[in-house]
């Protein structure tokens, strides 16, 4: 299933995207045979990667040393994004539980974190973790709305929310303004906490965007306001490049934006995305979740950091 795909490729909106490829670089379709795949996160010792197929509720593992996929883990209780911490450990968000947790190294799994205030949490979706060692997730109710991603079940909580979890003083809420927070990742330099807004799945006139927001001490956030609003469906998961620009997910494929908010290109995938990330020896091939399928073509971007 190697090759070149119908429907898919590289899109220039604006020059400043013809440097972030070779001309006869093809996407690849990898594996097939989910049902709704996501967060894809690159673990390099090992050269694989790990990403969630939530409705059928278990994790998949692509080795690129074989090119085989095959199961990481299942019943997985519907994980949703992943991410690999600053030490190669894998950090989830899982629909079913409610949760955030992490796979040790010894394959044993702990809880990082399932409320605040007393309350349950809605069901993490993204994560990822900063340099300092915190772990940032949003939280919106997909995985509790119906029986399709998670379990159906009511919301404790007063709305959906991006927390900030501190392995020392515990998880605190970061942003209350946000309908449904979904994919989120920093600038190079962390001075900058891009987050996407899905509200616009659940509400007519809702959002389709990216904010942007500057982070200040102890994960102060300040609201910088729009970073790009989404031409085709929704973002959901994104990743930084180390020139700051953003590869979302959309329903065509996926968009760069250059750092000014600028779309700069496509690439082009034949189903809807959810979720991508940067991984391969160089950080240079970009792994990408459509609805059904793990897609990935080679680029000249370098991902910001793993996971």
């Amino acid at each position: 299933m190697f090759g070149e795909l119908e429907g898919s490729g590289f899109e220039v909106l604006d020059p400043r995207f013809e440097v972030c490829f070779v001309g006869h670089a093809r996407v690849e379709r990898l594996w097939t045979g989910g049902r709704w795949l996501e967060g894809p996160a690159w673990f390099a010792a090992g050269r694989y990667l790990v990403f969630s197929d939530i409705p059928n509720n278990r994790m998949m593992r692509f080795d690129e040393t074989s090119g085989q996929t095959s199961v990481f883990r299942s019943p997985s209780n519907n994980s949703n994004g992943n991410t690999v911490d600053n030490v190669g450990r894998l950090v989830t968000c899982e629909h079913l539980t409610r949760r955030v947790t992490r796979t040790e190294f010894d394959g044993s799994v702990s809880v990082l974190t399932d409320s605040f205030g007393g309350k349950r949490l809605n069901s993490p979706n993204d994560v990822v973790v900063k340099s300092d060692g915190s772990i940032w997730f949003t939280d919106p109710s997909y995985g509790i709305l119906t029986d399709y991603e998670g379990d159906y079940g009511e919301a404790e909580l007063d709305g959906c929310h991006v927390y900030r979890h501190d392995p020392a003083t515990g998880t605190t809420r970061v942003a209350s303004d946000f309908v449904k927070p979904n994919g989120l990742a920093f600038s190079p330099d962390e001075s900058i906490l891009y987050v996407a807004d899905t509200g616009a799945s659940h509400e007519k006139d809702g959002p389709r965007h990216i904010r942007k927001l500057s982070v200040g001490e102890n994960g102060a956030l300040t609201n910088r306001g729009l970073f790009a609003e989404c031409t085709a469906g929704l973002f959901d998961g994104f990743r930084v490049d180390q020139k700051g620009r953003i590869w979302s997910s959309a329903a065509d494929g996926v968009h760069v934006f250059d750092p000014d908010g600028t779309l700069i290109g496509k690439v082009r995938i034949p189903e809807g995305v959810s979720n991508l990330t940067f991984g391969g020896p160089k950080r240079n091939r970009l792994f990408i979740t459509g609805t059904t399928s793990l897609y990935a073509v080679y680029v000249t971007a370098n991902g910001s950091k793993l996971g």
